[in-house]
């Protein structure tokens, strides 16, 4: 459930514009390379969705450094010994 939430948390940080071409660009602000281009904004939504997710993925399985959303740290925490 909380990976859920963070992902529905990081979606409601999406920011869209109409290009000068009539198709659609959103990104996520904070979440470096998490971007979509579509001709409808319902498209470029579901492919920003699909990108954030993959892009969850492979940070996770890289242990690399994750954004805070809504209080949710998803950064695999380090083990001291």
């Amino acid at each position: 459930m909380m990976l859920t939430k963070y992902l529905k948390q990081a979606m409601e940080l999406a920011t869209y514009e109409v290009l000068e071409d009539g198709t659609f660009y959103g990104e996520i602000p904070g979440f470096e390379g998490v971007y979509a281009n579509g001709t409808t904004l319902e498209s470029t939504k579901e492919q920003l969705q699909e990108v954030l997710e993959g892009w969850l993925i492979l940070g996770l399985r890289l242990q690399h450094q994750l954004p805070i959303v809504d209080g949710i740290n998803l950064t695999p925490q380090q083990k001291i010994a």
